[in-house]
Parts: C-alpha cells; structure tokens; sequence
C-alpha cells in the first residue's frame, strides 16, 4: 500500500479528518482538485482587499471548533451583537441586551419590536437555546410552518428574523428544517460571530499547516477501485493505493464518486465594494427592509474587520440568494438597493469582485438525519456537511466522525 488512508478533498471536514488520523500515526494522503485547501471556505485577495467566497462568519461558541481549533491564533474580529434594519425614516439597530446593554434603549423604541409579540418568538426559540440538545428529526417541520403554529408574526418576524436567517440558511421559502433553524439561532446567541484576521481562508489553513505532509492540489479524483484488501483511487493517469479511503467533498461530487443519491444545493451571490470612505460607522450586518431588490444583507466589512482593507478604504459586502436556476442579479440593481439601504452614492463605489457560489450549502430539509452514517463498507468512508448539517459546527463534526469511525 502507498498509504494508510486517501482522504479525498480538503475541506474543512477532510482536513479535520486527516488530522484526526495523523494524530493516531496513520499515513495519510490528502487530494484536493482546487488550487487551495479550505473547499467552499476560501478568501481572495483582490487589490489587496480579502474577499471571503460568499460572506460567511465564524461562530467562536461551535464546541467542535473550539476542541479542534485555537480560534485565538486567528485573531477574530467580531461584529456587534445587533442587527440593523433600513427603514424609511434610517436603520434601526436591534441589539442583544445581554451583550450590548448600551443598544437597549434603541431597540425598544423601533417600531419593529413588538413587545406584545415577544412571547410566541420566545416559545418558537425555546427548544433551540441549548444547541447541545438532541435533535428529535421525527417530529420535524419545515422553520415557517412551525413559525405559523408559535403565533410569531408582524415586522420583527417579516423585516428581521425571516431576512436574517435566510441569510444564514440560503433560503427564503420557509422548507428548511425547523430543528436545524433554531440550533442554528441558539448557536448565535451562545456566541458572537466574527472574521479572523487574515480572512475566513485562515480557518481551514491552520488545520492544513498542522498536517505532516501537505495536500496535492490540483488532483481532481475520477475514480474509486477496490482491490485486494485496499482502494486504488485514480486521478487521470495517476492513481495511489491504500488501506481505505475517506471522501470528504461536498455533497453533489461524493454522491457522483460514491453513487450515493445526490444532495440537493443552495447557492448565493456576493458582491465586495471598495469605498473611500464607509457610508456608515456601524459594525453589524444590515438587512434591507423596507428596501426594494435583490439582496438578502449588507455590512461595512471594515468596520469589523480592519484587516480585510489594505489602506484604510470601506469594504462593504453585498449578498443575494441565488436559487438553483436562478440568473445573477443585475450588477445596478445591486447598487441601486445599496444606495438605499445605506443612503449613499454606491455608483461610485469600486467593484473588486463577484462571487457566484452555485454550491454553497446542502439543503437540510425536516426530518432529515443529522448524522449519517460515515463508513460504508469495506474500508470506504464519507464526511462532509451534507452528512451532518450545512455549518463549520457540521463540516468539523463529520470529519471526527469519519476519523473515529475508522479508528475504530
């Protein structure tokens, strides 16, 4: 055998994964088919400016990054604890008393929080405060069928908890899994998401810088061939051998390599702007409102992360859904809904980059199973998002599960 094990993909799931082995004395070979580890969790530099591929954020409170992980070392830069909501008299701030106590006042007074309907969001939330309990996917349902049966209406509900969580689930139609939902919203109000410092690219990078031997990039796997005792696993006119094989790509391309049935994906699309200066001083994501267009939130991406501007300009991220299907919207109704949202000549503001992710998360509809088995039989084994849930929390867990079960 060339090697213990083939990981195949070098996400965060098949990097978590290798290490695990690596730990245990195994000899393990990483192949990845970009030119980068870190799968859908990738930054560019574009005129000095980090652009992370599709906006995403780092929750400090997931148990399995901080286990395998020193979140430290990536210098996190954190966004406030609120949200801003454009109106048509400004942008109201709605903050987590707990964490930003100076924002209460503010918050009360927006039109947008109705006290009265508090106690139904409150019930709706109530068997996701604590992530860490087991999810029960037989009495699942889809997050707004289960928002109807709690009461939970009005605008805090349509301009706020609806847009902010669409941005988070990539998907506004209400099908995805109720349980998912709320772990996912207990998971933000356990901790408060930030950037690290060099981009959300430095996340699957310090796992990597951890392995004894590096990935093969550039490697695309086209095929999987048991023989004898072990896997022959090809790429072209290349092709190692090993005792078993773990395939920890995303969900479409495992289900091509495995024949598993497929995984259905969501997309989205961001766009990152260059600005003189920032239309605003706030450090939190903004959700359109009472703004008319295509995109799902915004934020000063500086104002939170000053790393991610090379000489003191504004870098503002703007991000749309992008169903299966679905064109890229229109580059000037962008700017045109910006310019609303957050009152300024966003006509002028530099375009650095558009990033069009087709595959950015597995659909996780109710009923769902979030742990899906990792070994397959006979030395073959799976891990990705699309086996536990679409989170770094999912990718991470997934890939200890598939080490674990093949150590054991």
């Amino acid at each position: 055998m060339d090697h213990d094990v083939v990981v195949v993909g070098a996400g965060l799931a098949g990097l978590q994964c290798a290490r695990l082995l690596e730990q245990h004395g195994l000899d393990v070979l990483v192949l990845e088919a970009s030119d980068e580890v870190g799968g859908r969790i990738r930054t560019d530099l574009v005129e000095g400016f980090r652009c992370d591929r599709g906006f995403q954020v780092l929750n400090p409170a997931y148990t399995e990054l901080r286990r395998s992980v020193d979140v430290a070392a990536l210098e996190l830069q954190k966004f406030d604890a609120a949200a801003g909501v454009r109106r048509a008299e400004g942008i109201d701030v709605l903050a987590d008393p707990r964490r930003a106590p100076s924002r209460l006042a503010g918050t009360l007074r927006s039109p947008l929080v109705e006290l009265r309907r508090v106690p139904a969001l409150a019930a709706w939330l109530a068997p996701g405060l604590d992530p860490r309990t087991e999810r029960q996917e037989e009495r699942d349902r889809p997050w707004h069928e289960t928002l109807d049966a709690a009461g939970v209406r009005g605008p805090l509900r349509d301009l706020v908890l609806e847009p902010f969580l669409a941005g988070v689930i990539l998907e506004d139609e209400g099908r995805t899994s109720a349980a998912f939902v709320r772990e996912l919203v207990g998971w933000f109000l356990l901790g408060t998401p930030g950037l690290p410092a060099g981009g959300m690219g430095a996340l699957p990078a310090w796992i990597h810088d951890g392995l004894r031997a590096p990935a093969v990039l550039n490697t695309r796997v086209d095929s999987l061939e048991r023989t004898g005792s072990g896997w022959t696993v090809g790429a072209g006119d290349t092709s190692w051998r090993a005792s078993a094989v773990i395939v920890a790509t995303e969900g479409p391309a495992a289900a091509r390599l495995l024949d598993l049935p497929d995984t259905p994906m969501k997309g989205e699309a961001t766009w990152w702007f260059a600005a003189g200066s920032a239309p605003s001083e706030l450090g939190c994501l903004v959700l359109p409102g009472e703004s008319d267009g295509p995109l799902i939130d915004t934020a000063v991406v500086s104002n939170t992360a000053p790393s991610y501007s090379p000489d003191g300009r504004a870098l503002i991220q703007a991000t749309s859904l992008l169903p299966r299907g679905a064109e890229l919207p229109a580059e000037a109704d962008v700017r045109r809904q910006l310019g609303t949202i957050w009152s300024a000549d966003a006509s002028a503001w530099d375009l650095l980059i558009v990033h069009e992710v087709r595959q950015a998360l597995p659909e996780q509809p109710p009923g769902l199973v979030a742990d899906r088995p990792a070994a397959l039989g006979g030395g073959l084994y799976v891990c990705g998002d699309h086996r536990t849930d679409g989170s770094t929390q999912g990718a991470l867990r997934s890939g200890r599960r598939a080490a674990e079960a093949l150590l054991a």
